[in-house]
């Protein structure tokens, strides 16, 4: 079983027991979440497709860090005219394991 679930504008597939990095979530480390914007389900014996979401479909998971990646460097140059700035940018991220993918009919 496998579900198709959107978080901070992206997409991921998750199954039950998989970790994986999501945009920032506000929870505390150890803190239960359920993720409600499940797209779709994919039971073994058929898929379920939401418009946009499923209905009574739900992701559980559990808060195992809080963190950001690693820094990425950001350069602005304009050649002869004595202009460069360089900034670092670091992307919070919340990593989740993922107990449960509930589907309510």
């Amino acid at each position: 079983m496998y579900a198709i679930i959107a978080s901070g504008g992206k997409q991921y597939k998750i199954t039950e027991g998989n970790r994986v990095k999501l945009e920032h979530i506000t929870a505390a480390e150890g803190e239960g979440v359920q993720l409600k914007d499940v797209l779709m389900v994919d039971t073994g014996q058929g898929t379920i497709v939401g418009t946009p979401f499923v209905k009574g479909a739900y992701v559980q998971g559990k808060v195992i860090a809080q963190a950001q990646e690693d820094k990425v460097a950001v350069f602005k140059y304009k050649r002869r005219k004595d202009y460069k700035v360089k900034k670092g940018h670091r992307q919070p991220y919340t990593e989740l394991l993922i107990e449960k993918i509930i589907l309510e009919a």
